[in-house]
């Protein structure tokens, strides 16, 4: 294993061992000289951890003794690398180019840049939106919800919170990426500290940029590299997701993408509005919350 590597790449597990492994094969093929892989388990019950200690090596294995969430579980490392980058890679995804060379040569050109990203893709081709997001103030997030950003994708006005405004093809500056394939500079992510622990599941990456831009850091989205993200393997949210989700899981899962909502709004943006429409959007946030409830239960 190295001593002194330029690159970390952690990558946080919680039940999706056969995406891990095919994660971590796909990796392997586009590896970066000079990097390290860290997976950290966060109390798998599916010999996710046991297949990593013996099938993969040259893996530092760190193997939390319950589920402490996404930001707290990736904090484990995060707060221990000393690499000049880091990229956080969810489990349940897969490399197909060298785009992990190209965005950590991009970051070394570029040093206002703190974090970078490159197209996430859906199995079925289509984006991720939370690789490419705006800020969810009021305004982006009832146009968002509302479907006007899909009526008028061109729109500065209208797109704000997917930021599709922007010609897709061409290198351009973002608000928030998703943390499921992030390249940080370590310097930042330690000047920020690193992920915010009031989020368990989902929120921690928009809350982590939100505090990059405000220390003038920049963030940016390549789009000439890509990976797959097969979303959800874990919560059971998604169609993508790997076998039979238990139910409580997904209410759980459900639950938390609506918490990490009023935590984010609260903590950042409520201070910028009149109290009135502060109420009206965590009265939102409360239908939106029994809506997705009642929906991981079907």
């Amino acid at each position: 294993m190295l001593t002194n590597p330029e690159l970390s790449v952690v990558i946080l597990s919680y039940n999706t061992r056969e995406r891990l492994n095919n994660c971590l094969k796909s990796l392997f093929k586009f590896l970066p000289d000079k990097s390290e892989v860290i997976v950290v388990d966060n109390a798998s019950n599916d010999g996710s951890a046991e297949m990593v200690a013996r099938s993969y090596l040259e893996v530092k294995l760190i193997k939390n003794k319950k589920n402490l969430g996404f930001a707290a579980g990736n904090n484990v490392a995060l707060k221990k690398i000393k690499s000049e980058f880091v990229l956080l890679l969810n489990p349940d995804t897969e490399i197909v180019d060298n785009g992990i060379i190209r965005l950590l040569d991009f970051m070394k050109d570029n040093p206002k840049v703190g974090a970078a990203t490159c197209r996430v893709e859906l199995p079925d081709g289509k984006l991720d939106y939370s690789c490419h997001r705006g800020f969810p103030t009021p305004w982006n997030s009832l146009s968002y919800f509302s479907g006007l950003s899909k009526l008028f994708p061109r729109s500065r006005f209208f797109s704000g919170y997917t930021m599709t405004f922007n010609d897709m093809n061409k290198v351009h500056e973002i608000d928030s990426l998703t943390g499921a394939f992030a390249m940080i500079r370590t310097k930042a992510g330690k000047e920020v500290g690193w992920l915010d622990e009031e989020y368990f599941w989902n929120g921690e990456d928009l809350d982590f940029c939100y505090k990059l831009k405000l220390e003038g850091w920049k963030i940016l989205y390549l789009p000439e590299t890509k990976i797959i993200h097969y979303k959800g393997s874990a919560s059971g949210l998604k169609k993508s997701a790997q076998g039979r989700v238990d139910t409580i899981v997904k209410r759980r899962s459900a639950q938390s993408s609506t918490k990490v909502m009023r935590i984010f709004y609260n903590k950042h943006l409520s201070k910028k509005y009149h109290p009135f429409l502060n109420w009206i959007v965590n009265l939102g946030i409360n239908f939106m919350e029994v809506f997705r409830i009642a929906k991981s239960s079907i």
